[in-house]
């Protein structure tokens, strides 16, 4: 019976070793002439185990970590090909606590298949969403998404089933479905784990939103720096389009549905819609002013639904299992499951997808098990560069849209990078300021001009030169951008500068500089 070995592709597992690891399996296997298989899996996003690699022994997966290709020897020797015990043996990897805690909804496959096989993603569930839905009317899968309390997971939270609705009643002759990859947030990498360890679940997901909407397009934008993430939506788009699961017939339902990847060139403003719009048009990324909403009219001017990608790998499981069973999970109006991404300055860094309404405090310390360093948490920023900076005080604050909100926060793509007690909050705003005058697009003078007088002010603010009058111009400036700029990324910008002062004010009084005596 061949032996199945897992070693991940994924690009966190690659940048560790993985490719080494595995050449070094290869290599073990052929000269001990075991009857063993290496699978190229996603990774199961314990970033701390990476390289993981998983043996099959009687249906279980026996889990080495972190491995590098100089142990691989020694694991053969300690019997690794039967789940024998060896200081890198973690036991069933099911088991790990990290891994058995989480309600994994979208990322159930994750780590789980080969990302490319279509027979073990049918074998996990896959396609069953789909083969309901082409049963379906489009109004009766808009309405079962819309049930479902599924929002927009990118960050802005919006209902995804009203955005479905609106291009549905949307009159066109042609409707294209829009895939937000461009992931460009700090400590972020969900997006890019659901492309590269679970590709047909967004495939499947875009499907089901072309069928609900009338749309037979659909583009994936993603961003130039996840080389490995294009590769395997390239390669699984071919697959599906040659098992009809995409392309005049989805499915043998007679409704068309085809899609592709489409490249940017980086931009962070593209991240926001009407300036990805652009890009895909090839123009330009800027922001759009709006009205119109891209749902009336957005690429091509045409009616356009944009979701991010776990937005749309949520899809299937939701068409699967029915709309009550996912809104079960979650508190208030945030419904279902999110993927955490837990980075920084942090113990167990990796993606623990759970239910709506842990504390901040249990994601930090719990699950993140506190800081690599030892030394107390400071700070953590949640919601990418443009997210605020929480306090230890409000760490009792549930993972929720609206309580986040009304701590002046937000959960963006939910991604959290944690930060010690050494980390200075005057450059971690420096920092705010200057990222957005960088990545502006440059339309708005709020966000254009106002980032860049923001980082000379809080140089101003270091330097001791007059600290009061200018943290009040500050604050001023910060109030100017979030309500006068054209997009999330000037409006959001005083979030990190704005809670770094207010939780942190000591940062904001620098030592008054002493000369020295002659």
């Amino acid at each position: 019976m061949t032996i199945k070995i897992y070693v991940p592709r994924d690009a966190a597992a690659l940048a560790l070793g993985a490719e080494k690891v595995a050449k070094a399996i290869a290599q073990e296997i052929a000269a001990r002439g075991f009857d063993a298989q290496i699978v190229r899996n996603g990774s199961r996003g314990m970033f701390w185990l990476e390289p993981l690699v998983e043996v099959e022994v009687a249906g279980k997966r026996i889990g080495y970590g972190p491995v590098k290709a100089g142990d691989v020897p020694a694991l053969f020797d300690a019997g690794m090909m039967s789940g024998g015990g060896h200081p890198l043996c973690l036991g069933e990897v099911e088991d790990l606590p990290f891994l058995k805690e989480q309600t994994r909804l979208t990322f159930a496959r994750c780590g789980v298949t080969d990302p490319l096989s279509l027979v073990d993603y049918e074998a996990h569930g896959g396609l069953a969403g789909l083969r309901r839905a082409v049963s379906m009317t489009p109004a009766e899968v808009v309405k079962e998404v819309t049930d479902s309390g599924l929002r927009g997971r990118g960050g802005a939270g919006f209902p995804t089933g009203i955005k479905w609705k609106t291009v549905l009643d949307a009159a066109g002759d042609r409707k294209y479905i829009v895939c937000n990859a461009d992931e460009g947030d700090s400590g972020t990498f969900a997006d890019r784990m659901i492309m590269e360890g679970d590709p047909f679940v967004l495939i499947e997901g875009m499907a089901i939103a072309g069928l609900a909407t009338g749309a037979t397009k659909g583009f994936v934008y993603t961003r130039s720096e996840y080389p490995h993430a294009i590769a395997a939506m390239t390669a699984a788009i071919g697959i599906a389009r040659q098992a009809g699961i995409l392309g005049l017939s989805v499915l043998g339902s007679g409704r068309a549905f085809d899609m592709e990847v489409r490249t940017g060139a980086g931009a962070y403003v593209c991240g926001e819609e009407t300036a990805l719009l652009n890009s895909l048009e090839g123009k330009r990324g800027i922001v759009r002013a709006k009205p119109p909403l891209p749902a009336h009219k957005g690429l091509f001017d045409c009616p356009t639904v944009i979701n991010n990608v776990i937005s749309l790998a949520s899809v299937p499981v939701i068409m699967e299992k029915g709309a009550a069973f996912y809104r079960d999970f979650g508190m208030g109006r945030s419904r279902g499951t999110i993927p955490l991404q837990i980075a920084g300055n942090v113990r167990y860094g990796g993606l623990y997808e759970t239910a709506f309404g842990l504390s901040l405090g249990d994601i930090v310390d719990r699950i993140g098990g506190g800081t690599a360093t030892g030394r107390p948490v400071k700070a953590v920023q949640v919601g990418g560069p443009l997210g605020a900076y929480f306090p230890r005080a409000l760490f009792d604050t549930p993972f929720d849209y609206e309580a986040f909100a009304a701590k002046d926060g937000l959960i963006g793509h939910a991604g959290l990078v944690v930060f010690d007690d050494t980390a200075d909050m005057l450059k971690q705003a420096r920092f705010a300021m200057e990222f957005c005058a960088v990545e502006s697009c440059g339309k708005c003078t709020p966000c254009r001009i106002g980032s860049t007088r923001g980082v000379e002010t809080v140089d101003k603010i270091a330097q001791g030169i007059e600290p009061e009058k200018n943290r009040v111009l500050l604050a001023d400036l910060c109030n100017t951008m979030k309500f006068g700029s054209l997009c999330a990324l000037g409006g959001f910008t005083p979030y990190p500068v704005v809670s770094a002062m207010t939780h942190f004010p000591e940062d904001f009084s620098p030592a008054p500089i002493v000369e020295a005596a002659e």
